[in-house]
């Protein structure tokens, strides 16, 4: 049975950062929507579910963090190829989003980062497994270019 992914965001503004995750790809579930959440699916296995600050709080008694000032997750998530993380990077980028580091570029490995509109940092990172796993067998180090 393929298992499943849900990351719970807590988000600012709702309608804005449905707006971000349609412009990235995001398809948006009503079934599991309404107006303090939202269920943005990437795949059959990644779903994102969208939180208002008072819908988040139900589930956690800790504070929420303001992912502008403090790192709560990095998530990463595979690409196909070079083109599709730079794609889905360009697109985070025209809806909004930023880019807080530079590309990072191991020769086998490939990615960027951005953040939303509330500061979550999302990597999307291509990698060619079979020349990471030849590189590292051979005690190459890793280094970004």
């Amino acid at each position: 049975m393929p298992k499943m992914i849900f990351v719970n965001l807590p988000v600012a503004d709702l309608d804005r950062a449905n707006a971000f995750y349609e412009a990235i790809g995001a398809e948006k579930n009503p079934m599991f929507s309404d107006h303090t959440a939202s269920c943005m699916v990437f795949s059959d296995t990644i779903h994102v579910m969208l939180l208002t600050h008072d819908k988040f709080k139900q589930f956690t008694p800790k504070t929420i963090a303001n992912a502008h000032e403090t790192s709560e997750v990095l998530i990463c998530v595979s690409a196909d190829s070079r083109e599709e993380v730079d794609a889905i990077t360009e697109k985070a980028l025209a809806a909004g989003g930023r880019e807080p580091r530079e590309k990072q570029d191991y020769g086998f490995m490939y990615g960027r980062s951005f953040e939303d509109p509330d500061g979550h940092i999302w990597e999307p990172m291509w990698m060619d497994l079979e020349a990471a796993t030849s590189a590292m067998a051979s005690g190459e180090e890793v280094a970004a270019a």
